[in-house]
């Protein structure tokens, strides 16, 4: 099964902090919505460039993509 990851950009002095923020409710909704075999996490792409993401399989993906509206996605490769 393909794993995609899907991507909230942040951008500006305080995208870091941001990131790391949003990942906390990243996995808030994971665990209200009791989801399995989800990742989440969030990196520093540069100083002014950082995001939270969302690793989930491929059929799970489009209620996520509806709900959570990611700016992006991408193919999961660990």
């Amino acid at each position: 099964m393909r794993r995609l990851k899907l991507i909230w950009d942040f951008r500006g002095p305080s995208a870091h902090k941001t990131a790391e923020h949003h990942e906390i409710h990243l996995k808030e909704y994971v665990q209200i919505e009791k989801l399995d075999n989800i990742l989440t996490g969030f990196e520093e792409i540069n100083d002014v460039h950082a995001i939270a993401y969302l690793v989930v399989n491929e059929d799970k993906m489009k209620p996520l993509r509806d709900a959570l509206k990611p700016h992006r996605g991408q193919v999961y490769q660990d």
